[in-house]
């Protein structure tokens, strides 16, 4: 239990920063407001900024440690193109050492879970960042079925029937025809168990997307990867985000005409595949100008989470305006897994996720002053 005093607001629910309290009970602001009074500890703030906070929609922290090797990268599935049955919380590590540094520089939840080489991957979830049991550490499971387009599946089975991107998209078209029929053959049975298809783990596993209870999260870096994607989740009249979305300023009038929540980003690495040639640090700025709904992402460990930020400040740097990116790394990440009710914006009743810093938070000058996650001081 904390009170924190002084600090300047930065609430996301208001554009305008403002000078208040917070008071934290039980894991959550319990309250906002001006001279609040209480017997806990009493945390001086003054002359710093509070911030929620951050959320990265998607990562592959826990589960990905390419950085040492086979024994600790567990995030794709590489045996079967359609992979729709595998669970991301399966595959996550608590004691990454990754955890700590995100969770000291402020990154409070991400979005974690399967890789890009199959066109189906399986789960996504969200999950804080402290923690040694990952099931205590869950925000939302699941938040999304991973699937992806473009260049990672071709590569991963371009000799097992899957050389070109048609091959991709109809591998995940034919899954979601036998999921809807799947379904329908379930609902037809009722109570009736004689009537029931068999039993079929990708299938069951694709009963929340064609129930539109979970969206695809759908990998595509190209334009033209992103608007197959576009077309399917049309053709089929499902939920869908857009990830990675590099080449999404090429076509961002078209973009601005859908309802799709884009995660943008990586940008902080170097044009390794074809597919990145048109990587931009404009794409975030161009998009959120026309209207669209845009998250700033790290993909770790492919750019490292401790930097988010710094990754906000270059995309300001570009052009993107500062509020929108700073909604880019709290609010709009948050709704983008489906866990606004929860986190990315200081507000009563939500988790004390909060964060106090201590300079201009997209500087590289600047640092996390403190940290809570769930009301707890973590730095």
């Amino acid at each position: 239990m904390v009170l924190i005093k002084n600090g300047l607001i930065h609430d996301l629910e208001n554009r305008e920063p403002y000078h208040a309290d917070i008071l934290v009970k039980d894991g959550k602001i319990a309250d906002i407001g001006l001279d609040l009074s209480d017997d806990n500890e009493i945390y001086d703030a003054k002359g710093m900024d509070v911030y929620p906070g951050m959320v990265d929609a998607h990562s592959h922290l826990g589960v990905s440690g390419t950085a040492i090797g086979f024994e600790g990268s567990d995030y794709n599935e590489v045996g079967d193109i359609c992979s729709p049955q595998m669970r991301g919380i399966d595959s996550v590590n608590p004691f990454d050492p990754a955890f700590k540094d995100a969770a000291k520089a402020g990154v409070t939840t991400v979005a974690t879970g399967p890789g890009s080489a199959d066109a189906l991957g399986g789960t996504w979830l969200a999950i804080k960042t402290t923690g040694i049991c990952v099931d205590e550490m869950v925000v939302k499971d699941p938040i999304a079925m991973k699937c992806a387009f473009g260049e990672n599946p071709k590569r991963v089975y371009k000799d097992r029937g899957n050389f070109a991107r048609m091959s991709t998209a109809a591998h995940l078209r034919e899954m979601l025809f036998k999921a809807f029929e799947y379904a329908r053959k379930k609902e037809a049975a009722g109570d009736d168990i004689t009537k029931m298809p068999p039993f079929d783990m990708k299938l069951e596993s694709l009963l929340p997307v064609v129930r539109k209870e979970i969206p695809l999260k759908a990998h595509a870096h190209q334009a033209n990867d992103i608007l197959t994607a576009v077309r399917i989740a049309k053709e089929f009249d499902l939920k869908m985000t857009l990830e990675h979305v590099t080449e999404g300023h090429l076509i961002a009038d078209i973009l601005a005409k859908t309802d799709y929540m884009m995660a943008v980003g990586p940008a902080f690495t170097a044009a390794t595949k074809f597919e990145l040639k048109n990587k931009s640090w404009t794409t975030p700025g161009i998009l959120s100008a026309k209207g669209c709904h845009v998250s700033l992402v790290t993909d770790h460990p492919f750019s490292l989470e401790e930097y988010l930020p710094v990754y906000a400040g270059l995309a300001v740097k570009a052009g993107m305006d500062e509020y929108e990116a700073l909604k880019a790394i709290t609010i709009n990440p948050a709704r983008h897994i489906g866990c606004e009710d929860r986190i990315g914006s200081l507000k009563k009743g939500k988790d004390a996720d909060i964060m106090i810093w201590n300079g201009p938070l997209f500087s590289v000058e600047s640092d996390a002053e403190a940290v809570f996650i769930n009301g707890e001081l973590i730095r």
